[in-house]
């Protein structure tokens, strides 16, 4: 009790410490904190400091500042095209997300004219206009891969052009990273980028882009024990960033580091929150959404329903949010869905409501995916099949919106859950064999895809759904190998590790039974509510 307090103490003095440090108040402030930039420019020598917060703010992804503070050097120095450089690269957003809005295109087009119009005095800072120029060029006629792959390759060789500068090396390798292939297995991309990164690291270990896209790079399960020294250090070097606060809990959640992710995403919430408030907008933060998805999912893990169930609460009270962005949707539908599915309340799930009713919906079909998957997986679980039946029909129609907007990896997951949910209701109908073949093709296209960054992770992932489906049907041995499968991709979740020791004992050997009840309970130590299979794993271990 008394380490939790102290857990929960701190965790306070942290966002105190967060706000103190990078909110606009009355009175002395405490010294921002970005990390570290080095980006030599021939602009005013007066200005050099100013432009390099803005590219500090831009590293940390907080690109209306960046934007702001790239515009205020620019109007102090008519001549320093590099400052508008700055802003269309901003203006592109968040480029491992996808791509930009609209205005994104429109305004970064308008700021490469600017940079071009104002002229740079050196050639490097000439080539960088014209590389963020590739990616610009013909945004309406030419798709979006094929000018992020054009502006990767301009990067490359502004890289190798200038070798000494490792600003242009770390653009690059960030440029790596937004046109990988989720398909890749090999991760060929985010390991050339991470090589690229780790050299800058060890020689400028507070730049804040480099702890940010190390963690990007090594944002995948085989890989994800290689981004824990920047997950931890991120969050430290730029504590003024509500990015840098979010970011780690990639890492920590993709290692099953459930408390650190919470705390993390504690801080990001409460700062996006905080910077809300300051606007007077009276409406849901979309970054403290995102944040609060990570925390949901992770508390769930170690059994805290009372603190997922509180985040429920808030975002029902939502009706409105600061931007409609896709991951404010994506939460909105992620965060009950992973509340009713994981306590396994199946009649909730099924009668989840798409809220609030005002967010543009339409925009959303991967989020709106998500809402029909829970639905028709609680209806097939809990025996309603012609419930299940409808949201199988309205996963069908997202899919096909979905694959319309050539939108082709959120189309796949919405197939990935149409499989689920048919499997469940063909167990449903007792077509056991059906059941496992239909979740089999699941969980294998859901292995050959990589979960998205706006995610931290399956709403129920497919193995564990096999794993789970083979002991629904008798066939523990064979459900023991899947739980123990997805454990690789998907540790220390509660589910798997339950899972796992009731497959193991089912099939006859206690000793490993024994060993995942106690993971089990360990995981669960600061657990809120007494859920039934923490229960059973105390019995099992008690008596064994």
């Amino acid at each position: 009790m008394l380490r939790t307090r102290m857990l929960a103490v701190g965790t306070g003095i942290v966002i105190a410490a967060w706000l103190g440090a990078s909110m606009p108040r009355a009175g002395a402030q405490a010294p921002e904190r970005l990390g570290k930039v080095n980006f030599p420019t021939s602009c005013s020598p007066a200005l050099q400091a100013q432009f390099e917060r803005a590219v500090a703010l831009e590293h940390s992804f907080w690109f209306g500042e960046a934007i702001k503070g790239f515009n205020a050097v620019a109007q102090a120095d008519p001549s320093c095209g590099i400052a508008h450089w700055g802003a269309a690269v901003a203006w592109l957003g968040n480029p491992l997300a996808g791509p930009p809005v609209a205005r994104g295109l429109s305004e970064g087009s308008a700021a490469v004219a600017r940079a071009k119009a104002a002229g740079a005095k050196t050639q490097r800072e000439q080539d960088y206009i014209a590389a963020i120029e590739t990616f610009y060029t013909d945004a309406e006629k030419v798709d979006h891969k094929t000018r992020a792959v054009a502006y990767e390759k301009a990067m490359e060789a502004l890289a190798q052009k200038y070798p000494s500068d490792l600003e242009a090396s770390i653009f690059y390798a960030l440029a790596l990273n937004a046109t990988l292939n989720p398909n890749d297995k090999t991760y060929a991309k985010q390991l050339k980028a991470a090589s690229i990164l780790e050299k800058v690291f060890a020689v400028q270990p507070d730049h804040p882009g480099v702890a940010h896209y190390l963690i990007h790079s090594y944002d995948f399960p085989p890989i994800a024990q290689k981004g824990l020294p920047a997950a931890r250090r991120y969050a430290s070097l730029a504590p003024s960033a509500p990015h840098a606060q979010h970011m780690p809990s990639h890492i920590f959640t993709r290692l099953g580091y459930w408390q650190d992710s919470i705390n993390s995403n504690r801080v990001s919430a409460e700062v996006a929150k905080a910077e809300l408030k300051q606007t007077d907008l009276e409406a849901g933060s979309y970054n403290a959404l995102h944040a609060m998805d990570y925390i949901t999912y992770a508390a769930l893990q170690l059994g805290k329903d009372k603190e997922a169930r509180a985040l429920v609460d808030e975002i029902r009270g939502l009706n409105k949010v600061d931007a409609e962005q896709f991951a404010a949707a994506f939460a909105f539908a992620a965060i009950p869905a992973r509340y009713a599915l994981e306590r396994r309340a199946w009649a909730e799930a099924s009668e989840l409501p798409l809220h609030p009713q005002s967010l543009s919906w339409g925009k959303f079909a991967q989020a709106e995916s998500i809402n029909a998957f829970a639905r028709g997986l609680g209806a097939a679980r809990g025996g309603n099949v012609p419930a299940a039946r409808k949201e199988v029909a309205r996963l069908e129609s997202l899919a096909y919106a979905l694959t319309t907007a050539k939108s082709a990896y959120w189309a796949e997951q919405s197939e990935i859950q149409k499989l689920a949910v048919n499997a469940w209701i063909a167990r449903a109908e007792g077509k056991n064999d059906e059941a496992l073949a239909l979740m089999r093709q699941a969980a294998d296209r859901e292995d050959a895809t990589e979960k998205h960054p706006v995610t931290p992770g399956a709403i129920q992932p497919g193995r564990e759904m096999l794993a789970e489906l083979l002991l629904d049907t008798g066939q523990p041995t064979k459900a023991l190998a899947e739980f123990e499968a997805s454990q690789k991709t998907d540790p220390n979740r509660l589910h798997g590790l339950a899972g796992a020791a009731r497959a193991a004992e089912a099939s006859g050997d206690k000793t490993k039974a024994k060993l995942y009840y106690t993971r089990l309970i360990e995981l669960t130590k600061t657990a809120d509510s007494e859920r039934p299979e923490i229960t059973k794993a105390k019995a099992f271990v008690a008596s064994n």
